[in-house]
Formats: C-alpha cells, sequence, structure tokens
C-alpha cells in the first residue's frame, strides 16, 4: 500500500487534469489515476465552440491536448488503472485497483464523469457497433451517404446531428417532445440544415436487425400511432449515466447517481471531494468541470492544510 501521497486523483477529463494542475501548484504530492487516455469524453467531441479563448473553435481533442500538456508540464504521470473501490481507515482514503492494488492518500477527488445513457429498448444491445452507437465522431464516417436517426434533442444530440450531415444522405431526429432543449443557435442551425427531417413527440421501442441496423419502431407519444423509419445507423444521445457505481454506499449519492456536494465540491465523506459531470449539479459544461476541479483542489489543500496543524 502507497501511503506517500497527499492527493488522489480519480479521472482525467477537464475536471480531473485541472485539479491536477492546481494541486501541483500547490506542492501537493498528487497522482492522478485514469482508466484511458486523459482527457475523457471530450476527446471524442467534435467541436467546442464556447470555451472562453478559443473564438473560432477548437477540436475537443486539441482541447484536451493542451489540458494534458499543461498538466504534464507540472509533473503529470498519470497512471492508466482501473478503480473499483474507494474505502475509508482512520485519517486516510483507499483506492482499490482493479488488478488488487490499494493506493492510499488523506484526500481523493473523484472526476470520473459520466458515460451514454441508454434506450434499453430490443435490439439496442445486440446492434451496438453494427449500426447501434453512441459517437458522431468515432462512427459517423461508416455512415457516408446513408440515412440515419439520432435520437435525443439537447445539446449533445444536435451538436452531434449537424456534425453528421457531413457524410450522411438523412438524419431523422426523433425525440419525445414537441420542441428541442438544445441553446438557441443549434437549433437554428439544425432547422436551417436540410439534411435534417424532425420526427417529434416520438420515442423508439426497438431497433430492428439482424446483421446490422434495417430501421427502428417508433411510437408517438401523443396519438399512439407506431411506425418503422428505414436506417442503416442510430445515434444515442439522452443524456448521461455517472460512473459512480463503484462509490455506492461510501458517499452521498442522489436519485440518479450523481454525487452530493456543496458549493465547495466537498462530499458527504471528509477528505473526499468531487468535481466535474459525476457532480450532482445544473450545467454539465467543459468551462464548469473544469472550474469544479481548480475549486476541488484548493479545497483539498485546505483541508489538508487543517488537518495538518491539528
Amino acid at each position: 500500500m502507497s501511503r506517500d501521497l497527499d492527493l488522489i486523483i480519480v479521472g482525467g477529463g477537464p475536471a480531473g487534469l485541472t485539479a491536477y494542475i492546481y494541486a501541483a501548484r500547490a506542492r501537493l504530492k498528487t497522482l492522478l489515476i485514469e482508466k484511458f487516455s486523459p482527457g475523457g469524453q471530450v476527446l471524442v467531441t467534435d467541436f467546442v465552440e464556447n470555451y472562453p479563448g478559443f473564438p473560432e473553435g477548437i477540436s475537443g481533442a486539441e482541447l484536451m491536448e493542451r489540458f494534458t500538456a499543461h498538466a504534464r508540464a507540472l509533473g503529470l504521470e498519470p497512471l492508466n488503472e482501473e478503480v473499483v473501490s474507494l474505502t475509508v481507515e482512520d485519517e486516510l482514503r483507499l483506492i482499490h485497483l482493479a488488478d488488487g492494488k490499494v493506493l492510499a492518500a488523506p484526500a481523493v477527488i473523484i472526476a470520473t464523469g459520466a458515460t451514454h445513457r441508454k434506450l434499453g429498448v430490443p435490439g439496442e444491445e445486440e446492434l451496438t457497433g453494427k449500426g447501434v452507437s453512441y459517437c458522431a465522431t468515432c462512427d459517423g464516417p461508416f455512415f457516408r451517404d446513408e440515412v440515419i436517426a439520432v435520437v435525443g434533442g439537447g445539446n449533445t444530440a444536435v451538436q452531434e446531428a449537424l456534425f453528421l450531415t457531413r457524410f450522411v444522405k438523412k438524419i431523422y431526429l426523433i425525440h419525445r417532445r414537441d420542441q428541442l432543449r438544445a441553446t438557441q443557435i443549434l437549433q437554428e442551425r439544425a432547422f436551417a440544415n436540410s439534411k435534417i427531417e424532425f420526427v417529434w413527440d416520438s420515442v423508439v421501442e426497438e431497433i430492428l436487425g439482424k446483421e446490422k441496423v434495417e430501421g427502428v419502431r417508433i411510437k408517438n407519444c401523443k396519438t399512439g400511432e407506431k411506425s418503422i423509419l428505414e436506417v442503416g445507423g442510430v445515434f444515442i444521445f439522452i443524456g448521461i449515466k455517472p460512473q459512480t457505481e463503484w462509490l455506492t454506499g461510501v458517499v452521498a449519492l442522489d436519485e440518479r447517481g450523481f454525487i452530493i456536494t456543496d458549493s465547495e465540491m466537498r462530499t458527504s465523506v471528509p477528505g473526499v471531494f468531487a468535481a466535474g459531470d459525476v457532480r450532482a449539479k445544473a450545467c454539465r459544461q467543459i468551462v464548469t468541470a473544469a472550474g469544479d476541479g481548480a475549486t476541488a483542489a484548493y479545497s483539498a489543500e485546505t483541508y489538508l492544510s487543517e488537518r495538518n496543524r491539528s
């Protein structure tokens, strides 16, 4: 068991990387653990237009490369391992890894983010990777000149649909309400794009196909009418699910599984902080994740200072 750390950060997206930058500048002995590559879900975001300082926009991958380069300049050497649980032992918070190792520190910042929520309908699991996708940037080019469906009505769904129009012939954008939830500027772009046809007040009941996606069975929520749209792909953007399964019973979570914190990113467990999309909050953006990370690092530094004085 390693005990020579001040702080462990779990997660290497915008929140985790920012937390590392602030912790390193505070001269805390910090380890960042990331299962995959630093950058998080932003790595597969096609284009970021609302991050301050980039008026022309920047690709998600390039923005995260800059975050990572900044952290590396301050000594970042991420540990690429999977975290399976968190326990508390006296003054230490113990991070248990999938390989059986245990890391210990008096303070921990959880920045594990969230994953795409699934529809939970027949055909979704069976056809994932065979026409069902949750990442337009990853899979869009495979659907060149095809007719596809995009499910959702928020910022991500509309932004990804606009990206997909670069490749596909036509998009059915299926939304359960009669108006989009996306920001006005994205709505204007979507309504002006002739490749996007809106299917209002409708939900997907089944994804059809055997070896690959062949269509979707939809139901109108108001009339109950059912119909089939012939499509070669389905991109699903209906929200996110926090990666907190490993924290159940350890820190307080809300009814959707997001970590409950105060304004200083403190969780229900002293010495454990949370930042970014994993946290219960109203706005989930790159800039708010970075702000959370900075606040969490400051709070961790304050906690450690007070602990050392007592």
